[in-house]
């Protein structure tokens, strides 16, 4: 059974357990279709009232946008939870292959880093994606029930998590790299995901805070 198709007791069970799997990359996963649903939720709540009717075609549409966005990247979000997991089952099956001749270890050393990749590669898409999360947040913000906006709040500081906890699931691995060129690439990467979430999401938590 996939893990997103677990009660949430059982996940959040499955979480507290000797296993290593599901981790952080999971739950930042987890952390960004949780934010994406809430956001949604302000959607939910803003279209159909009285002040969002009488906002102009355009406005309108942004907001409906930002709806099918948040839509999608739920379901990204979803999707990766359970990928993010397999990625490090990957690399722990890698692990156990056969090193007693220098044929063996070398196969099992480049599935390793195989693996590796895949690790690293998940949570860039984790990652990758809650930067499309902030767009929505920003519209919502503007145009979005006012009632909601510690919604917008909560759904924001997810975010941060979100792009963090991948972040920190991709540098974690970077050592496993032993292409210069590529641990050098995913480093520029996370850097700019990581100043991105520090400073454009949470300036975006501390303008919600203020307007409350």
């Amino acid at each position: 059974m996939k893990l997103v198709e677990l009660k949430i007791n059982d996940f959040i069970n499955e979480v507290d357990s000797k296993s290593p799997a599901p981790g952080g990359g999971s739950v930042a996963a987890l952390a960004g279709s949780l934010s994406s649903s809430l956001a949604r939720m302000v959607c939910h709540l803003t279209v159909g009232k009285k002040k969002f009717k009488a906002l102009e075609d355009d406005i309108q549409s942004l907001v409906f946008d930002a709806m099918r966005s948040l839509e999608e990247l739920k379901d990204v979000f979803t999707e990766l939870v359970d990928k993010d997991t397999e990625a490090f089952n990957q690399i722990m099956e890698a692990f156990k292959l056969p090193k007693e001749t220098e044929e063996q270890k070398l196969y099992r050393s480049g599935k390793i880093e195989e693996a590796t990749v895949v690790a690293i590669e998940v949570p860039k898409e984790v990652a990758e994606n809650g930067r499309n999360v902030l767009q929505s947040l920003q519209i919502l913000m503007q145009y979005g029930n006012k009632n909601c906006l510690s919604d917008l709040g909560v759904s924001a500081l997810l975010l941060h998590t979100t792009i963090i906890g991948a972040v920190m699931n991709m540098k974690i691995n970077l050592p496993g790299i032993s292409d210069e060129a590529q641990k050098a690439s995913y480093q520029k990467v996370v850097d700019e995901l990581y100043s991105f979430s520090n400073n454009e999401v949470l300036g975006f938590v501390n303008k919600i805070y203020n307007k409350l």
